[in-house]
């Protein structure tokens, strides 16, 4: 179908570097207009590399989230697709993790989810639709205890789009996560290769180009999925 998107605006949380970058790399290379965030001032070379608009903030903080909303439609007039990336959740022994830790985890990896929807949705159902993809894991889905606190929150995060799903999938709210696995913005460990059934890590422009075809229009029928981009090591069904 065609998808035109030279006009289409999108927002990237954590888009300084890692997976945040390689999405939005991908995003502007697909024509997307892009307003995007980071705490690190690195974002501003990033935002010149890819002639978008940048600021700085950070993603646990509702005030920042508001203000990148506000400039996004400031800046460009409408909101069609946002990226949601954010940092690691404390990694800890499971019963030895504090409930300050739990709290982190919970604002680090749940909540910028939960608060961009909340600020987008009255957007996305004013203009016809809008479309979402939150970066979450392959331990939402395959718990390890090397990440309990992602395992625990990014289980959750799927949870929570389905019922974004169920209650505004008819407004014309699109959303849905991408859960990589071992990935090349990590140097590689030969223990971890040889759990992956591929024999590699993957690379992060094509954990890229799978959030720019979710965006897309082409994905206009893909609602409150979690797509595993792991190269095969969760083995269940």
């Amino acid at each position: 179908m065609p998808d035109n998107r030279k006009n289409k605006v999108a927002i990237v949380t954590a888009a300084s570097s890692g997976l945040g970058r390689a999405g939005a790399r991908a995003l502007a290379a697909d024509g997307w207009k892009l307003v995007l965030m980071s705490r690190s001032d690195k974002i501003n070379e990033i935002a010149g590399e890819l002639g978008a608009t940048a600021m700085q903030g950070d993603i646990t903080d509702p005030v920042a989230l508001e203000q990148l909303v506000k400039l996004a439609m400031d800046t460009h007039g409408r909101i069609d697709g946002a990226l949601i990336n954010t940092g690691h959740a404390p990694k800890g022994e499971l019963l030895e993790i504090t409930d300050e830790e739990w709290h982190v985890g919970l604002d680090m990896v749940l909540m910028p989810t939960v608060r961009l929807t909340r600020l987008l949705m009255p957007i996305f159902a004013g203009q016809g639709g809008g479309a979402i993809v939150s970066m979450s894991s392959f331990a939402a889905v395959q718990a390890d205890l090397t990440y309990p606190l992602s395992s625990a929150f990014r289980a959750a995060l799927s949870s929570y789009m389905k019922l974004c799903v169920d209650r505004h999938a008819g407004q014309g709210l699109r959303i849905n996560a991408v859960l990589p696995g071992f990935m090349d913005n990590y140097p590689v460990q030969e223990d971890a290769v040889r759990q992956v059934p591929t024999g590699r890590y993957g690379k992060v422009q094509e954990l890229g180009e799978t959030i720019a075809f979710l965006l897309s229009e082409s994905a206009g029928y893909i609602n409150g999925q979690a797509i595993l981009v792991d190269g095969g090591i969760v083995k269940s069904i």
